[in-house]
């Protein structure tokens, strides 16, 4: 569902050129233990993201923002983006470059894949979507297990390498050459996407 209530002509129409942007637990406070070298690799990709989800708008793809619940069973997106908003440092000005708009989508999920026991499915078939386009982190857990799932059920998938990221450089190299060589993914940089590539 949209950020707020209000609903706009984006929010109600199948997707255009059927693909989606999927932004994956890019909004967090980062208190979590090894979130430091992470959240330093999140900041950097965070304008890249940022960049992308504006070419997207620009062409009618909406954004769905993928957020770990925090192992808070009484989750809310927008309590949390308030609450990371009013974060000092490095996770208010990730969360201040990539903020939800009103015409952006959320799902809140309980583990690492954004398809495990939430309606993401069904949100994407309400839109029409069949490519995905995979940014935020870590690649080499949350970002595999969700183009792991979508690639199961049929999406095609694109992890652009400037947009998703991992504390460690080994694991970053490693996760995105199997998405590319197992999954057959595309995994280029985000500047060389064709973004309207599957039609409406």
């Amino acid at each position: 569902m949209p950020v707020d209530e209000a609903a706009t002509p984006l929010a109600d129409a199948p997707a255009a050129h059927r693909t989606a942007l999927l932004v994956i637990d890019m909004l967090s406070d980062w208190r979590f233990p090894d979130a430091e070298p992470l959240l330093a690799e999140a900041l950097l990709v965070a304008p890249r993201i940022a960049a992308l989800k504006a070419s997207c708008k620009a062409i009618g793809i909406p954004t769905v923002y993928v957020n770990d619940n925090q192992g808070r069973w009484r989750s809310d997106f927008r309590t949390l983006v308030q609450e990371v908003m009013d974060c000092a440092g490095a996770a208010a000005e990730i969360c201040r470059m990539l903020a939800p708009e009103t015409d952006d989508y959320f799902v809140l999920k309980p583990k690492h894949s954004g398809f495990y026991e939430t309606p993401l499915n069904l949100l994407l078939q309400h839109l029409h979507v069949r490519r995905l386009l995979i940014t935020g982190v870590s690649t080499e857990r949350c970002i595999l297990m969700t183009a792991s799932d979508a690639h199961m059920r049929d999406f095609k998938v694109a992890c652009p390498r400037d947009c998703v990221a991992s504390g460690q450089g080994r694991h970053q190299e490693r996760t995105l050459e199997h998405l590319a060589d197992t999954l057959q993914m595309s995994i280029d940089p985000s500047d060389q996407l064709d973004l309207t590539a599957i039609g409406a």
